[in-house]
């Protein structure tokens, strides 16, 4: 709720909430009313550690919903394991997120799916064939998509003049981006969050580095275009819905969160919105109100209509589902632009 992604959790949690008030206003599951805590962990993994085992040491939850982001999740589901309580990320994309054992889960895509997405749109659609990219080194999500989207690029005839690295917290990036524009790039894939983002283009495009600027769903926040103005401007992400999306679910939910919030809901809404939904259906189909009896619940989940799609959950415990990829066209304004299916 705070930190330096702290738009990711805010728009998460308005998303959470609005689903709970739902499902308690219709009556809850089995007859009782779901409670929510919440607490902020301030986007640091040994505090979100910290504040999942108090969830279940002291709260006594039965089911978690978090984090937003794969280091922090891959943290607090080592505890969640332990514990052997159900937790459910809302938008961890990094793979090692759910592998941490089978009481976690996740429904959102994830990285070689949406690394793939993005080196298919680069080629197929742009037609652009030499890319550089610049990854987040300290973040598990941004050096995981990093990777796949080299994987793919390449697979596809695609050439990489570039791979270079910053840390997140970073603010000057113009040595490693004067290194890049020697390069000569068409495509610069920066799948980092919004909050260096936003800097990286604007110093991109102050250096004359023209390369069409590409991410992931780290990019998904009104402040990028707060952040990186005009720079970002033209350049594409792959995310979890659009909601310029013509189906009756999405326009539903959309209306709803505008009446409610008076904004336009993200992608991290979105996924809150789906992830509290996914936990209450298995709590409504499993054989008792446990911890137990909802992991098996949820695994289980198949063709779940959500917001973001149809939701069916494999082996991995992961969503099986497709990705959009949207451009950025103004102030806090993306425009959809095509679905990528799985």
């Amino acid at each position: 709720m705070t930190g330096s992604e702290s738009t990711f959790g805010v728009s998460t949690h308005k998303g959470i909430l609005m689903a709970l008030d739902e499902v308690n206003k219709a009556g809850g599951v089995k007859g009782k009313k779901i409670q929510l805590k919440n607490y902020d962990d301030q986007g640091q993994a040994s505090e979100a550690v910290t504040i999942v085992t108090k969830l279940i040491t002291q709260d006594k939850v039965s089911l978690l919903l978090g984090e937003v982001a794969s280091s922090r999740s891959i943290a607090a589901g080592a505890v969640a394991q332990q514990y052997k309580v159900p937790m459910v990320s809302p938008s961890s994309t990094n793979p090692k997120v759910t592998q941490v054992g089978d009481y976690i889960f996740r429904v959102c895509f994830i990285d070689p799916f949406q690394g793939s997405v993005m080196a298919r749109f680069a080629i197929n659609n742009l037609k652009l064939k030499k890319a550089a990219v610049f990854r987040d080194i300290k973040a598990d999500y941004s050096v995981g998509l990093a990777n796949f989207f080299v994987d793919e690029y390449k697979k596809m005839g695609g050439e990489v003049v570039a791979d270079v690295s910053y840390a997140s917290g970073d603010m000057d990036f113009k040595s490693q981006l004067t290194s890049i524009k020697g390069k000569n790039p068409d495509v610069l894939f920066v799948p980092g969050y919004y909050t260096e983002v936003g800097l990286v283009a604007r110093q991109a495009r102050e250096l004359g580095l023209k390369a069409v600027l590409l991410g992931g769903d780290g990019w998904d926040s009104e402040k990028l275009t707060e952040i990186g103005g005009d720079a970002v401007v033209g350049g594409y992400f792959s995310n979890h819905y659009s909601h310029e999306d013509q189906s009756p679910v999405v326009q539903n939910f959309v209306a709803q969160f505008k009446a409610r919030y008076g904004e336009v809901p993200s992608g991290l809404a979105a996924q809150g919105y789906d992830a509290a939904m996914v936990a209450v259906d298995a709590m409504k189909r499993a054989s008792e109100l446990s911890p137990k009896a909802f992991r098996e619940a949820l695994a289980q989940t198949k063709n779940f209509q959500g917001v973001t799609g149809m939701i069916t959950i494999n082996e991995e415990r992961n969503a099986v589902k497709p990705a959009v990829v949207l451009k950025v066209v103004g102030p806090q304004k993306f425009s959809y632009v095509t679905t990528i299916n799985p």
